[in-house]
């Protein structure tokens, strides 16, 4: 299979998205004063649904991340309440699909919580988490909702493994243990019947999930992979990546067949990390660099040249991440495909960034809003678990966002205990969560290294003393004799 090398100069063709142009909100419609993180971990550190914009904040002992409401943008408060249970920074956050008040966050103290926000944001901190999962051994850097079933989530670890839980019980169900070093990123197909992983020992990997076993698998040599999505339900997937020569690159494969990519894409020699975001309703590929203020996109096709170069939205405030509004949340009479949350952390802002369809008439465009997956779940934990795989439930953007049933978050109750996986108590080796709880260990360490010596020494006298008594009862015997 010969690799196809794209041309950087953009060919035209008709596509009714060529003149998509990215706006920037007006200041007072951009989120101002809020303490972004200064971690380097590459992740975006925001997470966006229709009600709520969640931001992963700088904060002293713990990790804390700020919540707040879409429609209360403007210069944030500095003492404004933030989510602060986890005791390590926190690395990733998303927000459930299904649920809109549910966020889920993971950290560096190795855990995995689930926040249940209250209608309108918080009004005070918040340290109680819904749930609190332990599983991982190391820091978890990653996290991801299942696209279609209500309560399953999955988190990647530095420990190299996937945990899937079953947030109706609150445990993991399965480990997937398939990595050499740590998960980059995770990807699912429509329906969630396959994920996609990139790892720092630079495999790509097709994951059967409920199993963990791998369908495909490829070493790439000549395209040192960092980021992977799956395009929608093409059969394919795009890698963002670094080519032999240090230049930032992008590649696109058939997910029955990784032996080759179809086709690659240097992009130019930027060191920054390049976050790829595929829209599936309009078949759009967005490409942002981390550390850039720039957005290219493209057009997914499926003949030659399978990726169409469109525009590159310039910007010069570099962007550390960005959180994508969910469709439904979109501005559909402005003709706004796409949103953008740019994280600007020098400035202490974010940034909403509209693509945006021009278009002379004011009536709904039916062809560049199709059917969409809603906020509907199309099967439960334990179905997803028994084998059933179902589409998305689809949703219209016609009559604007309005929420067929309301749907209840419940959290189960968890008694102390052992969790299994795979035949491994996940909780006989959890790291302590706190520095005290580090020193109380330490401390009871010494304690019974102490007592185990003292035992030992004591022993040791008891063995000399049989010894003696030993040789005294041999050197007797004979003169009784």
């Amino acid at each position: 299979m010969t690799v196809t090398k794209m041309s950087w100069r953009p060919t035209y063709r008709s596509s009714k998205f060529r003149n998509v142009y990215g706006k920037v909100a007006n200041r007072e419609h951009c989120y101002d004063g809020v303490p972004i993180t200064k971690n380097v971990h590459d992740n975006h550190f925001c997470a966006v649904n229709s009600k709520f914009l969640a931001v992963v904040t700088e904060s002293a002992g713990g990790g804390s991340f700020i919540v707040i409401p879409v429609s209360q943008s403007g210069r944030l408060d500095s003492h404004y309440p933030k989510v602060c249970g986890h005791q390590g920074n926190v690395l990733d956050i998303k927000w459930n699909p299904f649920f809109e008040n549910i966020i889920a966050s993971c950290s560096e103290d190795s855990s995995v919580r689930i926040w249940e926000i209250p209608e309108g944001g918080l009004r005070r901190n918040m340290t109680e988490a819904v749930l609190e999962l332990y599983g991982h051994s190391r820091r978890v850097g990653l996290i991801e909702w299942h696209p279609t079933s209500s309560g399953i989530l999955f988190s990647a670890g530095y420990d190299y493994k996937i945990l899937t839980w079953n947030l109706e019980i609150g445990e993991p169900v399965k480990m997937i243990d398939c990595h050499t070093d740590v998960i980059l990123s995770m990807s699912f197909n429509t329906d969630g019947s396959l994920l996609a992983t990139s790892c720092k020992d630079r495999q790509l990997r097709v994951i059967e999930p409920r199993s963990g076993r791998v369908l495909q698998q490829a070493s790439c040599k000549n395209h040192r992979v960092n980021r992977v999505v799956f395009l929608g339900n093409t059969k394919r997937l795009l890698t963002t990546g670094v080519s032999r020569w240090n230049t930032r690159q992008i590649a696109l494969w058939d997910q029955e067949d990784l032996s080759m990519p179809i086709v690659d894409e240097d992009i130019d020699g930027l060191s920054g990390l390049l976050f790829p975001f595929y829209d599936a309703d309009t078949h759009m590929l967005y490409l942002a660099g981390k550390g850039d203020g720039n957005i290219r996109y493209y057009e997914i096709t499926t003949e030659k040249p399978y990726i169409q170069y469109l525009m590159e939205f310039r910007s010069p405030a570099p962007q550390k991440g960005l959180g994508v509004m969910p469709k439904h949340g979109l501005d559909v009479a402005a003709c706004e495909v796409f949103r953008f949350y740019k994280l600007v952390t020098l400035k202490g802002l974010i940034e909403p960034i509209s693509m945006i369809v021009p278009r002379r008439s004011d009536t709904y465009q039916e062809d560049i809003y199709p059917m969409t997956a809603g906020t509907e779940p199309a099967l439960s934990a334990s179905e997803w678990l028994s084998g059933i795989n179902r589409d998305p439930v689809l949703m219209s953007l016609k009559e604007g966002y309005h929420r067929p049933n309301q749907l209840v978050f419940k959290a189960p109750v968890k008694e102390k205990k052992s969790v299994v996986v795979n035949g491994i108590d996940l909780l006989e080796n959890v790291p302590p969560r706190t520095e005290n709880e580090l020193l109380r260990m330490f401390f009871r360490q010494q304690e019974e290294l102490r007592r185990l010596k003292e035992e030992l020494n004591g022993k040791d006298v008891r063995i000399r003393q049989l010894e003696l008594e030993l040789n005294n009862l041999k050197n007797v015997s004979p003169n009784n004799v």
